[in-house]
């Protein structure tokens, strides 16, 4: 169920009408170390919700707050997503932070897809957890004029912004990457947490093993 907070209501409406032509492009942006199951089910409930033409998966290149001895290759990680993405015609990958190198920020990456594509309306998915952070993101107020966030309603977390955010409600699924990964170094299956694709990657490649 979409909900949009009240003082942000207008805005949002305006900016949506504004962009009706265009192509509604959803990014979903993350390390993906590695991709689960609960990054497809919030992929396919946003795109579903507001009627996206796409959701573009987009890894980062250098994972932000990671043990530099703790990340696997960026190569690997885009593998995994493509594979966990396949079968979904309204999935695809977005490489530009990848091809970019070293660590991003969304107002530079944005501003380059927007001058790339400027036929797209783009949401920027992120969790409810991210929302309560959004002043303290770099070039925000720029950033805000470029894209339509969406936040993904979490549990604990409220609604209020000082910023035009949609929110959807999407199914709580507990499970996380560094779960996945605790899982896999103790030797546990993840059968049913990560696709089967990604799963035979992961086994294949020895990744998280210590």
């Amino acid at each position: 169920m979409v909900k949009i907070s009240e003082q942000t209501s207008t805005q949002v409406a305006t900016q949506m009408a504004a962009t009706a032509k265009k192509r509604r492009i959803g990014i979903l942006g993350g390390t993906f170390n590695p991709p689960h199951l609960g990054h497809l089910v919030i992929a396919d409930q946003v795109a579903t919700q507001l009627g996206l033409d796409k959701v573009l998966f987009m890894p980062d290149a250098e994972p932000p707050h990671v043990d530099k001895k703790l990340a696997i290759p960026a190569a690997d990680r885009v593998a995994m997503v493509k594979a966990a993405i396949k079968d979904n015609p309204r999935f695809d990958l977005e490489l530009t932070e990848v091809q970019r190198g070293g660590k991003s920020y969304s107002y530079d990456t944005m501003l380059q897809l927007t001058q790339q594509h400027p036929e797209n309306q783009y949401y920027f998915i992120i969790g409810g957890d991210m929302v309560a952070y959004l002043p303290k993101w770099y070039r925000i107020n720029d950033l805000i004029k470029m894209v339509q966030f969406v936040g993904v309603c979490r549990q604990g977390f409220t609604r209020e912004s000082p910023y035009p955010v949609l929110w959807v409600d999407v199914p709580s699924i507990g499970i996380s990457s560094t779960m996945i990964r605790d899982q896999i170094r103790r030797g546990q299956s993840v059968r049913y947490l990560v696709p089967t694709m990604v799963d035979l990657y992961i086994k294949e490649h020895l990744l998280y093993r210590d």
